[in-house]
């Protein structure tokens, strides 16, 4: 499975951004195929003895990436992040949540998969005006995995395909056939 990389502006980008850009939009592109043929039911199907779900791994790296590219890039732009998710779906879906297994609790398929849109759309507005010196800002407080603004974009796209492990995972308890 090979993806194209859709940056036509990398050329203006430092190499550290485009490597890190390109881990990201690749993870996040062999994501998507995990769940192009799932069902809404398949979202929310929860196996035995294994309490999490597609529609929590996809929502979590929603927030995960909104945390690694945006937040710690920026802070906090309450206009822009307001626009980006509401404040239910961050306390759903945030670092250290746990998978609820209740349906009714979470939004559909479509909803999370709008804001997993509006996310990356959003960072790929923001990231390409990042410096190779701001890339090289430590984050107070650093993350066990990164202490740098770089180390968080380069995790972004670690954690995902960390997520798409698991939903991989789910889609074979599932009985769905390995991609291909």
């Amino acid at each position: 499975m090979i993806f194209e990389h859709d940056y036509p502006y990398t050329e203006s980008l430092s190499s550290r951004l485009q490597i890190a850009l390109r881990k990201i939009e690749f993870s996040r592109k062999y994501m998507l195929t995990l769940l192009d043929d799932l069902t809404e039911d398949d979202w929310f199907w929860v196996p035995d003895a294994f309490p999490t779900h597609v529609a929590w791994q996809v929502g979590h790296l929603c927030m995960s990436q909104y945390g690694l590219t945006l937040f710690q890039q920026r802070g906090r732009n309450r206009e822009v992040d307001s626009q980006l998710m509401s404040s239910k779906f961050r306390k759903l879906f945030m670092r250290g949540t746990t998978p609820v297994v209740d349906r009714e609790t979470h939004p559909s398929r479509q909803e999370i998969l709008d804001v997993l849109n509006k996310v990356h759309t959003q960072m790929r507005t923001e990231v390409i005006h990042f410096s190779d010196e701001e890339l090289h800002e430590p984050l107070d407080p650093p993350h066990a995995a990164y202490a740098t603004r770089y180390g968080a974009l380069l995790f972004c796209s670690d954690h995902e395909m960390l997520h798409a492990g698991q939903i991989g995972f789910l889609r074979r308890l599932m009985g769905k056939p390995p991609l291909r």
